[in-house]
């Protein structure tokens, strides 16, 4: 029989500011109702960040986290993985504040250094609710996001000897897989472990099936049975791409960090709209949910 498929649910993120959609979640009550939704409606993992209750920018302080991890933790049995990878510009202590403070169950760690390109979102708005966003969006117009071997050793070595936290390992390009092998080889990453594979964000690998494909095949060349994996795909390709996935044996990534849309022209109005879309979409190809003790 086919295993389960785990879902995991990326209810806000660092990438979409507050002008794109009125249903992002902004403030810690909002994040925290995002996420308890989205594992109501199926999210067996929910993938954190913050963001400043006031502006929407993003936000490291464990003090902003704590003000909905508790509550998350203390209403539903999903997974928390809180992010590592933060808001763009962010050093790699305040990106591992918060994962530091809360000693979670889980955190993201990104693969390798990249260029993140979100500018060309700056062409699709005119009227901006907070000045921070524009600024934001063209600053990555030549921004690098870095990850280097340094900082990845040091975060699995903060967080995941210093507080058994697990991963999720953020793969945006082919090269990232084999980062994450190197790790492997070295001991510092031991099996078994989550690969998250990331499509469609410029500067990253495209959203062509072709690419999903040969980064599958890839990751069962360097890691055997030794891993599960997942797919996010970006903006419109989010749910062929989670439905790819499934098909494939591996499981997936929804929520509003990744799109803000539901169907072609229409906004989601909840994370937990996503997550109920693409539950009906995996148990009509004859497949199951997984339920958090089976991700676990």
């Amino acid at each position: 029989m086919a295993k389960s498929v785990i879902i995991t649910c990326a209810p806000t993120g660092g990438i979409h500011t507050p002008t794109m959609s009125p249903h992002l979640p902004i403030t810690p009550s909002q994040i925290a109702t995002a996420a308890i939704e989205a594992a109501e409606a199926g999210a067996s993992i929910i993938h954190l960040h913050a963001r400043d209750p006031e502006t929407g920018k993003p936000d490291p302080r464990p003090e902003t986290f704590m003000q909905f991890l508790p509550v998350i933790k203390q209403s539903t049995d999903a997974v928390i993985n809180v992010s590592t990878g933060g808001g763009l510009g962010m050093t790699i202590d305040e990106r591992l504040a918060a994962a530091t403070k809360a000693s979670p169950e889980m955190a993201s760690m990104n693969m390798g250094s990249m260029n993140f390109g979100i500018f060309p979102m700056l062409e699709k708005y005119a009227d901006w609710k907070h000045d921070w966003e524009p600024a934001f969006l063209e600053m990555t117009r030549g921004f690098i996001f870095p990850n280097t071997f340094k900082t990845i050793e040091y975060g699995l070595k903060t967080l995941g000897d210093g507080h058994g936290t697990r991963f999720e390992f953020e793969c945006y390009d082919l090269g990232h897989l084999y980062n994450l092998a190197w790790f492997v080889d070295k001991g510092m990453v031991k099996p078994p472990f989550f690969i998250q594979l990331v499509f469609g964000i410029l500067g990253g690998v495209g959203a062509d099936l072709d690419n999903l494909m040969h980064m599958h095949t890839i990751a069962d060349r360097l890691f055997g049975d030794n891993y599960e994996w997942s797919v996010l795909a970006a903006g419109r390709h989010q749910m062929p791409f989670a439905t790819q996935s499934a098909m494939l044996g591996g499981n997936l990534r929804v929520g509003l960090e990744d799109s803000l849309y539901i169907g072609p022209g229409k906004l989601a109005e909840s994370n937990a709209e996503q997550v109920r879309k693409i539950k009906a979409i995996v148990e009509n190809l004859g497949l199951t949910i997984a339920t958090p003790s089976e991700a676990r």
